[in-house]
């Protein structure tokens, strides 16, 4: 039987592919469950992580998009955040993999140039995608909001110093914007990360074996029987990163609030979503 030590070096960067290839067979450690789903959540990082700052961008530009009077801006930025909260994530990841693998194996040919396919059913990038444009969505009624909430003072003292377009956006609408859509936002970044668990049980395969914490709690369920191990380690991990996002986006909070009197500051609060 592995001592304890022998489990992290072994195990601990298993999911990208260091250490043992064979997973455990028999006898399971509880510090052999610990570390194998410990490895897994470097996949949830990387989804979770990659898919918030990729998102947030397109979010912003969503949600000015959507604050615009042209009909070719908003309504385009309208039904794309429509549908990406009016249907269940679950079936985002279903159609997006049925989709993919409908691509040509080969590869697709532009101008000359093979573009090769594969890569995109796996979960690393397709589910990485779905991720993406499903937090976007959030974010960006999210920003929204807070742009029409914006104080309308506030634009007319811009306009009257003769600030408008990319100024005025930068200067006034971007600051006050993220100040008022941050608690908002903090939630929806630790749902996202929540979120992550589902990639698991959508149809994007996890190569060799290389999965993310619900892949190995399930792995150990399967083989002992008891449920009631691995998957409260794969809660407790993410509790402990709920309270890591929490600590980071409370600094960027108390950042953006810095210039109001502590009496009238936005605290964050955790408000968990039931149903995305």
């Amino acid at each position: 039987m592995m001592t304890c030590w022998e489990a992290i070096s072994a195990y601990a960067f298993r999911s990208l592919g260091y250490g043992t290839r064979l997973l455990p067979q028999s006898d399971f450690t509880l510090c052999q469950q610990v570390t194998l789903i410990g490895s897994g959540m470097i996949w949830n990082l990387y989804f979770g992580a990659v898919a918030l700052a990729l998102g947030f961008v397109l979010a912003v530009g969503l949600a000015v998009a959507k604050s615009r009077r042209s009909p070719w801006a908003r309504k385009p930025a309208e039904w794309f955040i429509f549908v990406f909260r009016g249907s269940p994530l679950f079936i985002q990841f279903f159609l997006a993999y049925e989709a993919l693998v409908l691509l040509p194996r080969a590869g697709i040919e532009v101008a000359g140039i093979t573009i090769e396919t594969a890569w995109m059913t796996r979960a690393a990038a397709g589910a990485l995608f779905v991720l993406f444009l499903n937090t976007a969505a959030y974010s960006a009624e999210i920003f929204h909001g807070a742009l029409r909430s914006i104080p309308k003072g506030d634009l007319e003292a811009a306009e009257a110093y003769g600030l408008t377009g990319l100024a005025r956006f930068r200067r006034i609408e971007w600051p006050t914007m993220l100040r008022l859509a941050w608690p908002a936002y903090t939630n929806e970044a630790i749902f996202l990360f929540h979120s992550t668990t589902l990639v698991f049980f959508s149809g994007f395969p996890a190569a060799q074996q290389r999965g993310d914490a619900l892949y190995y709690a399930n792995y150990f369920a399967d083989k002992t029987f008891n449920p009631f191990i691995p998957y409260p380690i794969v809660a407790a991990f993410f509790i402990v990163l709920t309270l890591c996002i929490i600590g980071v986006f409370g600094v960027v909070n108390r950042r953006l609030n810095r210039h109001l009197p502590a009496n009238t500051r936005t605290r964050l609060r955790l408000r968990p979503q039931i149903i995305r």
